[in-house]
């Protein structure tokens, strides 16, 4: 005869040789598959042995069908990210199910519960988890099982899936709160009947048909409408988890039961008050649904960009005009592939140009509005728009590896952030739907014991649980980093670290580095000055002052040269038919400078675009001097004083010449001297330009209430110029990489909380070392990787629009957070009081958590959001 035995999980009987043994806590075990074996093993490992005390049910064997459920890993793949050394690896997924805070709680405690998880967060604005893990210690299917095993599916999250579940979500939202809204309109008629009735009198039949039309009516609400509830509630339930849900459906399932009660025992119904409290709840939710969409739109902009296919070069021409293309799916192309992008497309990915010329829309990315030219040897971001040419890239990144990639990254990391304002407020969610049942039971016996009615307890009761609201706890903080992280995208500030907008808070100081984020970051050609013998006291007069830096004598009218150059012209040295004599001394020094590789050069070069390029011969460069060369039938010499000095060249105008250059030397500008024939015929002025914007920005952070200083390792006669020029007094010239670092650190030792804005690998310690640190998006890829935020736009104007968005959206966390205290502090006793009926209960909780979306929303609205 076969021996049965049965499962210590399921009770379900099954034969003796199919038995899977097992000791736990020194007891043997026997189950009937490994699937009962693994939840017994869960449930003891999370401490909640009392579940097999207080079950009353049959049904595991359904729990371990799901624990052993396959799951396809292909989905996930592109999703998997290697965090570097090979020993961890992370991924981003979105969980389905998730309903109220307790819910994220009850996921980010079982998977950090679970061996080789390193790190597990799930965002509760997006419902997207991000977990890391040790795949020598756990696999991911593991892992994906323990959250299947307490009634969560994980799904995968590449592309825009994301937005399309949570944009069918909200649509089955608003089905649902349509048809409750419908339900409860006709149910409301009713009711009022019903409620005429209790006052004015009404026969017996006429009133217990009107209630079984009331209890019809209801049922749909309850049992569609509400079905969300009742499953969520469920799945917490059965695994001795309480959430909101649990509040809803108990209140609305228990008004619904009593009132069917009350219909064969001739009391009141109250089915009104079941339809109003779902239906309340559904226009909240909706609502709810509606804001975290709009506040995650640039988000989901930047996943659209992702074109889904690319124009593959099979024969590997970068002719523009090959014809062996062909179109193939953006997954399958690889590092090296050649790719076509004709005007109107989107740049598929990153890369550089190696065929043809056009201009790309990079403004969504980077924030710049202006087309950015391409041609041979630039560099592509994919998700720029390709306007007017057909362009020809080498693929350099794919997949995660690329700018866009990273910055959705970045983003969603932010986003998921957790601020240190947001714990106690969690803790607090984690006991809040215990404590609140619990109230409640307690209240409806207090009732009852001084002598209420029955009615008058479960009413009271039923209001209670109705109008705690933990969602708002949970909401105060997501939701407003949510609507943070995109104000910030779309202005072109990539935020890479959740912890900016606390410390934002606290910033008292700006420190600025020099070049390449208060200046331009390279030469530029600033002035030409002509010198004649017979014109140096009207140069003198005429040029004593320094130009306004906002000009360049390149775009003025000539006022003085003309004359020299006449004089010399009248001597048979220049032509002056079609050509100015600016544009002669330009185009012949531009001429030799095309031969250096001296960025001084290259600022002359790009001063004389457009101009005429002469023959260069007998071409002589002394490094660190000059150079000396034959264009155009004079002997040419470019370079220092000290290089005119040397060569004997004749100074007609003496000391004026000295006294200019020094002038402008002092200033941190420098001189370049150009000699025609011996004699020295013009000085060309180089300087690394300030930002146009710059002054504005240190003048408004400065209004703020910050101090702004400017940090450099150049000489102290440019820093103390280019801090003059912006409006600040403070100005440290000559620092290293480590002197920059200590500065900050001085300064945060003294109680100082600093900013540090810079571009180059002689600030990474700096920005490093600050509380937070800023680097410009062009600046070194050292530079960035140190930095907790980055401006993808040269623009300084987004510092302070950065520090004021975020210092007001931590203003606004900390209200969300007041009025989620304040309001169940004050509405909970009101209901226990019995001052509200569940119908006001429930509108009151909707519209507690409605106040922390549209308060979130508020973010948008900060300072100088509509002047970049």
């Amino acid at each position: 005869m076969m021996t049965l035995l049965k499962c210590d999980h399921c009770l379900l009987e099954f034969p003796e040789r199919e038995a899977v043994c097992d000791e736990i806590r020194s007891q043997k075990k026997v189950f009937c598959c490994h699937g009962c074996q693994g939840i017994y093993r869960l449930i003891h490992e999370e401490g909640l042995e009392n579940f097999y005390e207080k079950r009353k049910w049959d049904e595991a064997g359904s729990l371990a069908l799901l624990f052993q459920r396959d799951i396809d890993l292909k989905p996930f793949a592109e999703q998997i990210r290697d965090m570097g050394d090979g020993e961890e690896k992370e991924i981003d997924i979105y969980i389905d199910g998730i309903r109220c805070a307790s819910c994220v709680w009850l996921n980010e405690k079982i998977l950090s519960r679970t061996e080789g998880i390193k790190y597990a967060r799930v965002n509760y604005a997006t419902h997207r988890a991000k977990i890391r893990w040790a795949p020598a210690v756990v696999g991911l299917e593991r892992i994906f099982k323990r959250i299947l095993s307490i009634g969560y599916e994980p799904k995968p999250c590449s592309e825009s899936e994301q937005f399309k579940m949570q944009k069918a979500a909200s649509r089955d939202l608003l089905v649902r709160f349509g048809t409750a809204g419908f339900l409860s309109s006709q149910l409301m008629i009713y009711s009022t009947a019903l409620y005429a009735g209790y006052f004015q009198g009404i026969d017996a039949s006429t009133k217990f048909r009107l209630e079984i039309i009331a209890m019809l009516l209801t049922i749909p609400v309850l049992l569609y409408s509400g079905m969300p509830f009742i499953r969520s509630s469920w799945q917490g339930l059965r695994h001795l988890h309480f959430n909101m849900d649990a509040l809803i459906t108990i209140g609305a399932g228990s008004a619904f039961i009593y009132s069917t009660y009350q219909i064969f025992t001739g009391g009141k119904v109250y089915f009104d008050t079941t339809a109003m409290i779902i239906t309340l709840i559904l226009l909240g939710r909706y609502i709810e649904s509606s804001a975290k969409g709009r506040a995650s739109e640039t988000i989901e902009r930047l996943f659209e960009l992702k074109p889904k296919e690319a124009r593959l070069i099979i024969d590997r021409q970068p002719a523009v005009t090959s014809q062996e293309v062909q179109i193939v799916p953006i997954s399958s192309i690889q590092k090296g592939d050649l790719v076509q992008v004709v005007p109107g497309e989107r740049i598929p990915l990153d890369g550089l140009v190696i065929g043809g010329d056009s201009e790309a829309d990079e403004s969504i990315i980077t924030g710049e509005s202006r087309p950015v030219p391409k041609k041979p040897g630039s560099e592509v971001i994919g998700g720029s728009m390709n306007l007017y040419g057909t362009l020809v890239f080498k693929v350099a990144k794919t997949g995660p590896e690329t700018v866009l990639a990273n910055i959705i990254r970045a983003v969603e990391d932010a986003q998921a952030h957790k601020p240190a304002i947001q714990t106690l407020a969690e803790r607090i969610v984690r006991f809040f739907v215990p404590a609140i049942l619990t109230l409640a039971l307690f209240t409806i016996a207090i009732y009852l014991i001084k002598g209420a009615s029955f009615q008058a307890a479960m009413m009271t009761g039923i209001s209670v649980l109705v109008i705690a609201c933990p969602c708002s706890l949970g909401l105060a903080t997501p939701l407003a980093i949510l609507v943070f992280t995109g104000m910030a995208s779309s202005k072109g500030i990539l935020i890479r670290s959740g912890e900016v907008i606390e410390n934002a808070g606290r910033l008292d100081h700006v420190i600025f580095d020099k070049t390449g984020t208060v200046t331009i970051g390279r030469p530029v050609l600033r002035d030409i000055v002509v010198f004649d013998e017979a014109l140096s006291r009207s140069l003198s007069h005429n040029c004593h002052s320094r130009p306004d830096r906002e000009s360049s004598l390149l775009l003025k009218p000539l006022r003085y040269w003309i004359p020299a150059f006449a004089g010399m012209a009248l001597q048979g040295k220049i032509p002056v038919v079609g050509q100015t004599p600016r544009d002669y001394i330009l185009s012949i020094v531009a001429s030799v400078e095309r031969l250096s590789e001296h960025s001084i050069g290259h600022a002359i070069t790009e001063a004389a675009k457009g101009l005429e390029v002469f023959a260069v011969s007998d071409f002589r460069a002394k490094p660190g001097r000059g150079i000396e060369s034959f264009v155009d039938g004079h002997r040419v010499f470019i370079g220092s004083r000290e290089f005119m000095d040397e060569r004997g060249i004749n100074n007609p105008s003496g000391e004026y010449i000295s006294k200019r250059a020094a002038d402008y030397a002092s200033r941190g500008d420098t001189v370049i001297f150009a000699a025609l024939d011996e004699t020295i015929t013009a000085m060309f002025v180089i300087a690394d330009v300030v930002r146009k914007e710059a002054p504005e920005v240190v003048h408004r952070l400065q209004e703020m209430g910050m101090e702004v200083s400017i940090v450099s390792g150049d000489n102290s006669l440019t820093t103390a110029s280019i801090a003059s020029a912006i409006g600040t007094g403070s100005a440290m010239a000559g620092a290293s990489p480590v002197r920059k670092k200590e500065v900050v650190r001085e300064i945060q030792a003294q109680g100082g909380k600093v900013i540090m804005v810079g571009d180059g690998i002689n600030d990474a310690p700096a920005l490093t070392e600050a509380l937070i640190g800023m680097a410009m998006g062009r600046g070194t890829d050292i530079a960035i990787e140190s930095a907790d935020a980055v401006l993808m736009k040269n623009d300084l104007r987004l510092v302070p629009y950065f520090i004021s968005l975020s210092k007001r959206t931590l203003r606004i966390i900390k209200q969300n957070i007041f009025w989620a205290f304040f309001y169940n502090i004050v509405a909970i006793p009101l209901a226990v009081s019995g001052l509200l009926h569940p119908i006001f209960a429930a509108g009151a909780m909707a519209a507690s958590s409605l106040f922390v979306v549209g308060n979130s929303l508020r973010i948008r609205g900060a300072r100088g959001s509509d002047q970049i």
